[in-house]
């Protein structure tokens, strides 16, 4: 088997099990999850590693923040890993372009391995937490008016409606992250590395020449090309077909008109289509359930002012963040129009 994955810990799988595992196995970004092991990435190889199930422990995500991630600032807002602990708290990050492809991973660990935690330590502490403290909140909350309960059932109808059409709310929302970290991205940034990107080739084809002519430094410029392409060309800096402004634009306006054509059969939504995903009505439920509001307008308005308040310097908890990331480039796009 080439490139035959290599165990990071003591537990292993015969040969001849491990390559038809490892050739069945549903690969989710660089990483895969067969029946017998997860298999992990390398920094240049997909599926390098491969740890039996025996052995984990425990799966989860790990975000790491730039400043400006809430706002889209910077060339990236956040690097997503996928952490596996196995053998005693032993743990192996893999660094993943997509941050949907984390949450994807982690879904397919819940359904075929339930017993096996796919939150941190830290995180399921959070989570109880978190958990008393709405509860004492609900023990607290004023009682509703009329008023306030019919616009709570109004939402619920309107999340029921976007949870049947999900990959609808899904695109809207990956098309509002990819324009937002595409004008929030410093256009030099992709000059720069497509220059540095066809220095790399030219270095890759000295190199490859070099060795032909027995030149002892050839490795070094190949190796230098080598990286240089795939750093960004992993990075998606560089301006491609479908890494330009005309087609992200594009992208963009096509999700929203998907939704709109979509809510034309639903009578008064309570959203615009450029808003309309289950995370914001679900926030505006908790608003009016607060007592902070009581129509669905005045809820959206509290909505925008608390996504508003929220930028890198705010601390929030994994739940939070995993909402705001998903909702708030649609929010800045329009500029909370």
């Amino acid at each position: 088997m080439m490139f035959k994955p290599y165990p990071l810990g003591s537990g292993r799988i015969d040969d001849a099990a491990l390559a038809e595992d490892k050739k069945s196995c549903r690969k989710i970004g660089p990483c895969g999850m067969g029946e017998k092991a997860l298999y992990l990435n390398s920094f240049f190889i997909d599926r390098r590693y491969y740890v039996p199930f025996s052995a984990v422990t425990r799966v989860y995500k790990r975000v790491a923040m730039s400043r400006g991630g809430f706002t889209g600032k910077g060339i990236f807002a956040s690097m997503a890993y996928l952490v596996v602990e196995f053998e005693g708290g032993r743990q192996k990050a893999c660094n993943f372009k997509y941050e949907a492809q984390v949450d994807e991973f982690l879904s397919a660990m819940r359904a075929v391995h339930p017993s096996i935690p796919c939150v941190s330590e830290a995180a399921e502490r959070r989570i109880a937490e978190e958990k008393a403290r709405r509860e004492e909140e609900e023990r607290r909350r004023p009682p509703m008016s009329e008023a306030a309960e019919k616009t709570v059932r109004l939402l619920d109808n309107a999340i029921d409606y976007l949870d049947e059409r999900p990959e609808l709310t899904e695109r809207l929302s990956m098309a509002a992250k990819r324009r937002r970290n595409y004008q929030c991205t410093n256009g030099s940034y992709r000059w720069a590395a497509m220059a540095i990107t066809m220095l790399g080739f030219a270095a890759l084809a000295f190199g490859i020449f070099a060795f032909t002519q027995h030149n002892s430094f050839a490795v070094y410029f190949t190796l230098f090309g080598l990286a240089a392409i795939f750093t960004f060309a992993g990075f998606s800096v560089l301006p491609t077909a479908r890494n330009n402004r005309t087609a992200i634009m594009k992208n963009d306006a096509q999700a929203q008109e998907k939704m709109q054509a979509y809510l034309s059969d639903y009578p008064n939504f309570p959203l615009p289509a450029r808003y309309a995903h289950p995370v914001v009505l679900r926030r505006m439920q908790r608003v009016i359930l607060d007592g902070r509001a009581v129509t669905a307008e005045q809820a959206l308005a509290v909505v925008k002012d608390d996504l508003k308040a929220l930028n890198a310097d705010v601390q929030v908890s994994q739940e939070e963040y995993d909402e705001v990331v998903a909702i708030k480039p649609m929010f800045l796009n329009a500029d909370y129009q």
